[in-house]
């Protein structure tokens, strides 16, 4: 059996777009139609967004083989299910993490987790579990009991779980909806930790723009049982016509590389270009690391100067490439070319008239670092 859980970093040849779950799926009920067509990619996550009621959980389901559709599904080589074939789930090597941890209540954190070793039927698993466990940072409670675990700890363990069914993707259903704030941000430093981990496609359901944003490699969104659009993460967020579901913030999401760290002000500079940098807090992180950074079109601000007495440190040369009015008719959105990255700043259309932009032209970007995730 392959080894699509870990290897070293120096050997990644992540390859996001090329297809390795393709799904032509149809389920009709009463009151509500999934139509889907689609090629996800072999590695890395995809999110899956969009209104609730839209078909997500469905398509995750379906893929699971929990629900038979129409139609058929192929990972890589392998057909899951055409009009001859339907792979019973045990069959199809997907683990599965809900909305609640779902874990065995009768066994403990050791027990759960060496089921899942047994169950997968590989001897890697066994040697991944201390491994697996380190990376969720579960030691801790890996001789207790469910019950005695936090709610983000019974998801770290579900994940952990999951992970050593040693499957082929990894399906997850809004699996922070049950967790409060402060642990969703934890939870996503260890999924974060997850994606460089694994070797294998991630299907990741959510409503959150924050998870969305740290996460996806691909976003794709579904309405009413199709999907409606489908683009990788740093296209999606820099498009302002692409239908995420989050308009009110609007904004981009790219990975950069640090560059170094200030001991003195606790900030790291990102960059990207030899023109382009920023200041952010991202003190966890050591120079050479890549980091994925979101800029909400509301936190740009623009000058036609550079001004060099200001708290706002981040200060960008940039070209216009468009101008296009908001939804609200006293804003406009202005896309941005900065080194090769778009950025979006919605400003007031006063302030457009007012400082004369023009498409093409150059323009100076302001960004709080305060305001930078």
């Amino acid at each position: 059996m392959t080894d699509r859980i870990a290897k070293s970093k120096n050997s990644d040849t992540r390859n996001t777009d090329r297809p390795g779950l393709k799904i032509n799926l149809k389920l009709q009920r009463k009151g509500f139609t999934l139509d889907v067509d689609l090629a996800l990619p072999d590695r890395g996550i995809t999110v899956i967004t969009g209104p609730s009621g839209s078909g997500k959980t469905t398509l995750l389901r379906c893929i699971a083989g929990l629900e038979k559709a129409q139609g058929s599904i192929h990972f890589n080589d392998t057909t899951w299910q055409d009009n001859k074939t339907f792979l019973p789930t045990y069959k199809r090597k997907t683990a599965y993490v809900f909305q609640e941890a779902s874990l065995f209540p009768h066994m403990s954190v050791k027990k759960n987790l060496e089921f899942a070793v047994e169950r997968s039927q590989s001897r890697m698993a066994a040697r991944k579990l201390r491994e697996i466990v380190k990376l969720l940072d579960i030691d801790h409670v890996f001789l207790g009991e469910p019950h005695e675990l936090s709610g983000g700890e019974r998801q770290r363990v579900a994940i952990a779980r999951a992970l050593l069914n040693m499957p082929d993707v990894l399906l997850m259903d809004e699996p922070m909806a049950a967790i409060d704030e402060q642990r969703k941000q934890e939870i996503l430093s260890y999924l974060e930790l997850v994606k460089e981990y694994v070797y294998f496609p991630i299907i990741y359901v959510t409503h959150s723009l924050n998870e969305a944003a740290r996460l996806a490699d691909t976003i794709v969104v579904i309405e009413k049982g199709t999907v409606r659009a489908q683009a990788p993460v740093e296209e999606a967020f820099s498009d302002p016509d692409f239908p995420l579901p989050f308009a009110n913030q609007l904004g981009v999401a790219f990975d950069v590389t640090i560059d170094h760290f200030s001991r003195k002000w606790a900030l790291s500079l990102v960059r990207w270009s030899n023109d382009c940098a920023i200041w952010l807090n991202a003190g966890r992180h050591r120079p050479g690391e890549s980091v994925r950074v979101r800029i909400l079109a509301r936190d740009i601000s623009l000058t036609r100067i550079k001004i060099p007495d200001s708290s706002i440190q981040n200060t960008i040369n940039c070209t216009i490439k468009r101008i296009r009015k908001d939804s609200d008719i006293a804003m406009a959105i202005v896309t941005l070319d900065a080194g090769g990255k778009t950025l979006l700043a919605r400003i007031t259309r006063r302030s457009v008239d007012q400082l004369n932009l023009v498409e093409g032209e150059a323009i100076w970007a302001q960004i709080k670092s305060a305001s930078l995730a």
